[in-house]
Parts: C-alpha cells; structure tokens; sequence
C-alpha cells in the first residue's frame, strides 16, 4: 500500500505556491519548540516584538540574523570550568536555536537585551500596488517563447 501526500495547494489556479508549502512544512517541525520561553506583541498599528528569555546569556552569547523571510536566534553558552561545584544545577549552558518564518513586508528595526529578555522589533510596512495592465496583441505580435517550432510529421499513404 502505497501512501500519497495532499497538498493544499494542488488546485490547478494556484501557481507558483510551492515555497509557501515548504514553508508550512517547516512551521509543522518547528512549533513543539519549547526552549526558550517567547512572547509575540502587537506595539502599534504596524509593530511588531518577540520577546525571549535568555537569563544567564550574554550579548556575545547570542546571535540574531534573518535570511530571506527566515528570522533565526541563536543562543550558545560554554560550560566553563571555573572551580564551582554545584550541589544542584537546574541553570545549565544550554544551546537553542529559534525561527520565525516572517510575512513578506516585515523589517527588523533591532534587538536589545535587557534583564535576561531579547527583545527584537519589527514593523509591518504597507506593500506598494503592483497591479499593472496587460496589452492584449495579436498572435501574429505575440511574445515568442524560446522553444524550437514543431515539425510536423509526413506520412506515406503508400
């Protein structure tokens, strides 16, 4: 028996939508990510702020950066050995690496870290209209396409 994967975007009229379905493949992954704890803020009409807590890092510890429409922080700490003996060690150096998959027109105005919570905000910015007229011309006129004309194929009725 052979299983087959729906795909919310198999509708002939959806076009090009093939990253938008990897990219809520990637949310399904991502969302049983616990560590560390967040908050997501409305500031505004058009801002936006994540909050994490990061108690025990430091601004060298952590590293902030988007790429495309990917937003990823990534917290790394060191077990130094400093001659400390722990009796009980609940606050450990514990790596983590959080995403958030960001809307097409947010920009990331900064990150600030302040009592163990980085902050990072962002706006929402109003997208510009791209509506834009199609000529219709003749098909004598008509955008060529780069590929070869086709030949027809002759057949002997003998």
């Amino acid at each position: 028996m052979t299983t087959q994967r729906i795909s919310l975007f198999d509708s002939p009229l959806f076009l090009g939508f093939d990253q938008f379905e990897r990219t809520l493949d990637r949310i399904k992954k991502t969302a049983n990510e616990g560590y560390p704890p967040y908050n997501i803020e409305q500031i505004g009409e058009d801002g936006l702020r994540i909050t994490l807590a990061v108690a025990g890092f430091t601004m060298a510890d952590l590293d902030v950066e988007t790429e495309q429409n990917n937003l990823t922080i990534r917290g790394k700490q060191t077990d130094e050995e400093d001659g400390r003996v722990y009796l009980h060690r609940g606050i450990a150096a514990r790596q983590f690496q959080k995403s958030f998959i960001l809307a097409d027109g947010i920009e990331i105005l900064g990150a600030t870290l302040d009592n163990g919570l980085l902050h990072i905000d962002m706006k929402r910015i109003a997208p510009e209209s791209n509506a834009r007229k199609i000529q219709i011309t003749a098909a004598s006129k008509a955008v060529a396409f780069s590929q070869p004309p086709q030949k027809a194929i002759e057949i002997d009725p003998s």
